[in-house]
Parts: structure tokens; C-alpha cells; sequence
């Protein structure tokens, strides 16, 4: 196992977990650590375009229970208009946490607010989600008969999660079908990172490629599970790195993951609010200097953002699919007095080249869609395109070796 190096940017779903320990705090006191967490660290300082000191002591007096607080820092944060800044009550704060560790209660699929309506960034792998048939890019109208109509993220997920055999269902609406219900069963998720079988059982890859899928960066074992593949699979002219669907999670896994592909070079850049940049760089010796192509899609977010942007600015794989999900913000994870917890947005980042990504993703070097056709057919049109530009690759390298 290579000793990966440390990095000041160690997050959970492009989030870092504080080490404060938990503490008794009345409901003023937990209201006044979120106003001085944001009023630190948020990577806005205008905090959209607001004047922020008016909400230190617009609740004085008036915060009698711990629901009294949540309410009020929920309608304060609502202020800075980021859906990824959020408060984490006690329940769903040990959610996120036990999701790091690699498992959860519910139906699997990571969801995210896209000019204001609620839609599935992905599905997890076999998640009841996926089974069920729900897509990446798929929009929620409505949660067990309730129009998501100007919700937040905290508010639906806690509408979606639930115990294990239980039931929620949803409206979905999908471009170019008709808005269709799906009822859907809940259950204790596993949280698979890397798998080796592509996601259609008809799709055959050859004997000397590789395929690897990451489906989450969530887990912390994920890129140890990449580095155990790269190493066993040393017959293998090249590498098919499929990010397809892929919401992220470890910005180190990220990072790590990078660092065993490149030699050398920017992996990825990130803006704080006092416009500080920091650059974090490959250090350590490439894991394989074969050929890679890396499929992504809608649905990749994130951490497969960095790395297929840390990939394919360092001219290292050619990018196939389609137009990425474009999140390209940072998140810290703070652990608050009384269980609670609150996620910040901490910074921006940028890919190797310098680019933005935020709202406008990674565009592949070679366009390739999915149709809803291609799906039914099971005829993975895009996994198809990476194995003959992986072949072509390997050919010229054979000629020209």
C-alpha cells in the first residue's frame, strides 16, 4: 500500500469531518455557533450579497427548544441561497456519518436542487433505487404525494429516508416520457465502491482491458480497492475507468486516486474566500502508465469531476460520454454541540487547466449519449465508443513502440 500524503482538504461528499468534540449548548448558543461558522469560513463573504451581522441577534430571546433553533438556523441559512450549505439535525447528521463509513437506511440515490427543482444526481449501485429504474437527471415533483415545490435537500431527504422495509413514493418527471409514479421499497444500503462488471450483463469487454467502476468516492476504502485493481491487473493493455453516475464523496479519495495515475503535474486547485489558492499536486510514482479512457455522464459529480478533470487536463485518459452534473464547490463537515452537525461551503474549486466547472461540468473529448433506447435495448453505446478508443490507443502505442 502506498502511504498516501496528507492534504488540507480531507472531506466526506467533498466534505471535511471536524474533530470538535460534542458538548451541551442551549438552543441561542447552537444558533450562534452556525452564525459564526458561515460568518468564518463560507467561501462567499458577501454572503450573498447580505448584510450577515443582522442575523447574529435576530432570534434573541425567542429560541426556547432545540426545534426553535433548527427553524431558525434553517431559515438563515436559506439566506445565502446554497443548497449545499446546510444545517444536519442529530438524526441526519449520524446518517451522513455512518454513510462514510459505508452504509445507510433508505432508497439509495444522492439528490441535489438544479435551478431550484429537486433531481436525482444518481441512483446508487444495486440500490432499490436503481432497481426500481430511476435515472440520473430524473426531476422529484412530488415525495409520497407532497409537491417538492421550494424544498430543500435536508427536507426531502428526510422525506425519502426511512426504515428498512418500508415504503416511499415518487413523482418523477423525464424528458421526453410521461411524469410516472414509482413506489419504492426502503432498505439498509450497502455502499459498493468498485466493481469490475459493467453495468449491462450483455456488454463484453476484452480480455486485455480492464474495467473498473467507481460508483462512489464515499466510502474510505475506495481508493485502496483502485489501487488493489491497478496492481493484479498487470497482463492488461489498458484501463476503462467508468465514473458514469457517480455523485462523489472523498475529495482525498479523489486526490489519491489521481496521484496513482499521473506522473507528476496538478491534480486539482481550490478558492477560498479570501480568493487564497491552493494547489494540490501528484507526488508519488504512478501506479500504471497504461492507457485510460474514463466514461462519465449527468450524473457524475464531484469527486469524479476532479479526478476526470485532473485526468483529462493532464492529457493522462480521454474522456467519453457525456456532459458532466457541474459541482464544483467544497464542503466541510462540522460536528456541533448536541449531535448535531452543519455542512459549509468552504471554497471552489478549479481543474488543473483553471477552469470553473461549477453549473457547467466536464465535457468529454469524445461526445457519446445514452438514449432511453439504448437502455431498454441494453446496448451500452458509450462503454462501446471507450473500448475502440482504448484499442486504437494500444494499437498506436504497439506501432510506435
Amino acid at each position: 500500500m502506498r502511504r498516501f500524503f496528507k492534504t488540507g482538504l480531507v472531506v466526506a461528499s467533498l466534505m471535511y469531518l471536524s474533530l470538535n468534540t460534542a458538548f451541551a449548548a442551549t438552543p441561542a448558543e447552537l444558533y450562534d455557533d452556525v452564525w459564526k461558522l458561515v460568518n468564518k469560513k463560507y467561501y462567499d463573504p458577501s454572503n450573498n450579497s447580505q448584510d450577515w451581522a443582522k442575523w447574529r441577534y435576530r432570534y434573541d430571546h425567542k429560541l426556547k427548544t432545540a426545534d426553535d433553533a433548527y427553524v431558525a438556523i434553517d431559515t438563515m441559512l436559506a439566506s445565502l441561497n446554497d443548497p449545499y450549505t446546510r444545517f444536519l439535525q442529530p438524526k441526519e447528521f449520524s446518517e451522513e456519518t455512518q454513510s462514510i463509513k459505508g452504509s445507510l437506511k433508505g432508497i439509495g440515490t444522492q439528490i441535489g436542487l438544479r435551478d431550484g427543482n429537486l433531481v436525482i444526481i444518481a441512483p446508487l449501485e444495486d440500490s432499490p433505487a436503481e432497481k426500481a429504474g430511476l435515472q440520473a437527471d430524473d426531476q422529484i415533483l412530488e415525495i409520497n404525494g407532497e409537491s417538492t415545490k421550494g424544498i430543500n435537500i435536508d427536507a426531502a431527504a428526510d422525506k425519502i429516508r426511512g426504515e428498512k422495509g418500508t415504503t416511499v413514493t415518487l413523482l418523477i418527471q423525464r424528458k421526453g416520457v410521461p411524469n410516472k409514479l414509482y413506489s419504492i421499497i426502503r432498505d439498509e444500503i450497502e455502499i459498493k465502491s468498485v466493481s469490475c462488471k459493467p453495468p449491462f450483463e450483455t456488454s463484453v469487454i476484452p480480455n486485455d482491458i480492464q474495467y473498473i467502476r467507481l460508483s462512489s468516492f464515499m466510502s474510505k476504502n475506495a481508493a485502496s480497492e483502485i489501487e488493489t485493481i491497478l496492481n493484479s491487473a498487470t497482463d492488461k493493455k489498458g484501463f476503462i475507468l467508468d465514473l458514469r453516475s457517480n455523485p462523489g464523496g472523498l475529495l482525498t479519495n479523489a486526490i489519491y486516486i489521481s496521484d496513482m495515475l499521473l506522473n507528476g503535474g496538478v491534480i486539482v486547485s481550490t478558492v477560498d474566500r479570501d480568493r487564497y489558492k491552493s494547489t494540490t499536486r501528484a507526488r508519488y510514482s504512478q501506479t500504471t502508465q497504461k492507457p485510460i479512457v474514463v466514461l462519465i455522464n449527468k450524473g457524475s459529480a464531484s469527486a469524479s469531476e476532479i479526478l476526470s478533470g485532473a485526468l483529462k487536463d493532464n492529457h493522462r485518459a480521454t474522456i467519453v460520454g457525456e456532459q458532466s452534473f457541474g459541482k464544483g464547490l467544497v464542503q466541510e463537515i462540522n460536528k456541533l454541540p448536541d449531535e448535531a452537525g452543519m455542512n459549509i461551503t468552504i471554497q471552489r474549486y478549479l481543474t488543473p487547466s483553471g477552469a470553473d466547472i461549477h453549473k457547467k461540468g466536464i465535457t468529454p473529448d469524445i461526445m457519446v449519449e445514452l438514449t432511453k433506447e439504448n437502455i431498454e435495448a441494453k446496448d451500452d453505446v458509450q462503454l462501446k465508443k471507450a473500448i475502440e478508443v482504448l484499442k486504437e490507443i494500444t494499437c498506436l502505442a504497439q506501432l510506435n513502440g
